[in-house]
């Protein structure tokens, strides 16, 4: 008799906790939630088709990142966009956190994960200023980049810290589109080239040199955008 094989078994989908935590999370990163605007729970229950309880199951998780907070009598708001001293204390945080993740990262590197920095580099390359969907791309591509930096780290807890700090970041970003693509796109390369030739110490001077050019920009930003007081 013909040996039997063995049914493969279903890959199990998204739960309703985790549906409503993505779509939250893309609502909030798109600004089509505003920073402060309020969240209506049953509303996200209705939109979703799912009852209130894994969306306030998600809303927990949001608020744990401070991506939104709760209000007595009110309910949850998104988290108001961050002051300039924010903004600085999120730099200084990235600054002790992500240069050594690429370290890490640039030893750990596989094949995979070099095709995929390739993949990062053309879209990064393949912006034009002024241009605001290929401003999304490279918006996509710069998460790309961290996020497989992070994961590449080898330390959940590095991960699970840099996705927060880049959540907060991109939202920023989105607000007042300070990422300067052909700029920041070199500093990528010289991030990738690092990785790609499993050079720690360079990943990691080209992930602090990129950060120090990137708290520049913000800082820029928001001289330009915040009151100053006498």
């Amino acid at each position: 008799m013909p040996a039997r094989t063995r049914a493969a078994k279903p890959v199990p989908g998204p739960t309703m906790v985790e549906r409503a935590y993505e779509y939250l999370l893309t609502q909030l990163m798109s600004l089509s939630i505003a920073p402060g605007e309020r969240i209506a729970i049953d509303t996200v229950a209705r939109q979703l088709g799912i009852s209130q309880t894994p969306v306030r199951e998600a809303m927990s998780q949001l608020e744990a990142e401070k991506l939104v907070f709760k209000m007595p009598n009110v309910g949850y708001r998104a988290s108001p966009q961050m002051t300039r001293d924010e903004v600085r204390d999120l730099y200084t945080l990235r600054q002790l956190i992500e240069p050594y993740a690429a370290a890490r990262a640039a030893e750990a590197m596989t094949d995979a994960s070099i095709a995929i920095l390739e993949a990062i580099d053309r879209d990064m390359s393949s912006v034009v200023a002024g241009d605001a969907r290929a401003y999304s791309r490279f918006a996509e591509a710069d998460a790309k980049l961290h996020r497989l930096i992070a994961t590449g780290s080898g330390n959940r807890l590095i991960e699970e810290a840099i996705d927060r700090l880049h959540a907060h970041l991109h939202i920023f970003r989105a607000l007042y589109a300070t990422n300067a693509p052909n700029e920041a796109a070199e500093e990528h390369r010289k991030i990738i080239d690092a990785l790609v030739a499993h050079d720690p110490a360079a990943a990691e001077q080209a992930v602090r040199y990129h950060l120090e050019r990137s708290q520049m920009r913000m800082d820029r930003v928001l001289a330009e955008t915040t009151p100053t007081t006498d």
